[in-house]
């Protein structure tokens, strides 16, 4: 076979990205009318594409434990807001769909730094969505957790 017959094996296509579903301003609504606990972390979303989406939490002494490492509980509500809002990037503002699972690993204590969470959707069902979350230490490379997820997304006639 030559090299110049690039038929068999062609370069794979790119497809342009998809656009999300719900904006940030979507979000920010959705978190004023309906999820305070967003709201009293600080919750940021920075960028919101389909299956994606980059948020912060705001460094703040009072969601510290001891030792000086950012509570755990304040980690998971920020993953699982990050989950929440891939799902919503995908399948619109469907405020029913809910948490089934989630899994933290925690791998590394936060530094005294605002926490970035970069999520993405692995897998989109119909019922179901299986999600990931990296959380990092701004400034910081390695992660300090990591988490993964099942949403559970409600049936047409039951969706908001």
């Amino acid at each position: 076979m030559s090299n110049e017959d690039s038929s068999v094996n062609p370069a794979p296509r790119q497809s342009p990205p998809r656009p999300s579903h719900v904006s940030i301003a979507d979000v920010e609504r959705i978190v004023r009318e309906s999820l305070p606990l967003a709201a009293l972390l600080g919750l940021r979303v920075e960028t919101l594409e389909y299956g994606r989406c980059l948020t912060r939490m705001p460094f703040r002494r009072d969601l510290i434990r001891p030792g000086g490492t950012v509570a755990g509980p304040a980690l998971m509500g920020l993953a699982d807001f990050v989950m929440y809002l891939v799902v919503l990037s995908q399948i619109g503002p469907v405020e029913l769909a809910v948490t089934t699972n989630l899994n933290i690993n925690f791998l590394r204590k936060p530094g005294e730094a605002d926490v970035i969470a970069e999520g993405r959707c692995l897998k989109l069902g119909k019922r179901l969505a299986v999600l990931e979350v990296t959380l990092y230490s701004e400034g910081e490379d390695e992660p300090v957790a990591h988490v993964t997820g099942t949403y559970s997304i409600p049936p047409p006639e039951q969706r908001k």
